[in-house]
C-alpha cells in the first residue's frame, strides 16, 4: 500500500519521523530478540560477548566503561555468562587486584553462531534499500543519534547515559 495520499479508507496521516522511528525501533528490537533467543541470549548478554570478542582479556571495569554499563549490572551479567560457561574470569597479569574476562571456547562458538544469524537479520532489515541508500540512512540515523546524545555502540537501556531531555523539560529517570 502506498504510504502517502489517500487509501480506500480515507486520507493517510502526514508522516511523523518520531512515530515511524518508534515503530521501526520496536519492530527491529523485537526481531533482534527473536533472532538471539534460540541461543539463550538477551541483548545485553550479546553486547558483552561481542565486546569481549573484539578485545578479550579486559577487566570487568574496562568492559563497564567501554559499554557504559553500570558496574552493579555488569557483575550480574558476567556471573550469568560465567555460570553458562560462556566467559571466565582469570587473573589479570597487569593488575593483581582485577580479574580479566575471557570468552571460553563455548562462548566464542556461540558468539560466532549468533553473529551469523544477526548478519542475516541486518541483511533482511536493509533488504529494500540499495547499498547507497543503506549508507545514506545510516548517516542520517547517526546524525539523529548525535542530536539526541545517544550512545551508538550499545543500547541506551543498558547504560548510565541517557538521551538529552527535551528543551525546557526536566531530565527523565536514569
Amino acid at each position: 500500500m502506498k504510504r502517502s495520499g489517500t487509501t480506500p479508507k480515507g486520507p493517510t496521516r502526514v508522516p511523523s519521523v518520531g512515530f515511524l522511528l518508534s515503530q521501526l525501533g520496536w519492530a527491529t528490537a523485537s526481531r533482534f530478540r527473536a533472532v538471539i533467543e534460540p541461543f539463550g541470549l538477551e541483548p545485553r548478554e550479546f553486547a558483552i560477548l561481542r565486546a569481549l570478542g573484539a578485545a578479550e582479556g579486559q577487566s570487568q571495569q574496562a568492559v563497564c566503561h567501554a559499554l557504559a554499563i553500570p558496574p552493579s549490572r555488569m557483575v550480574g551479567l558476567v556471573d550469568t555468562l560465567e555460570e553458562r560457561g560462556l566467559v571466565e574470569r582469570r587473573a589479570n597479569a597487569a593488575d593483581r587486584r582485577a580479574r580479566a574476562i575471557h570468552l571460553t571456547v563455548a562462548g566464542r562458538d556461540l558468539l560466532a553462531d549468533a553473529s551469523r544469524r544477526l548478519t542475516e537479520h541486518e541483511r533482511w532489515v536493509s533488504q529494500p534499500l540499495t547499498p547507497a541508500e543503506r549508507e545514506q540512512l545510516l548517516g542520517l540515523l547517526f546524525r539523529l543519534a548525535d542530536h539526541f546524545e545517544l550512545p551508538t555502540e550499545v543500547h541506551p537501556d543498558l547504560t548510565t547515559r541517557r538521551a538529552m531531555p527535551w528543551p525546557g523539560q526536566p531530565a527523565g529517570p536514569g
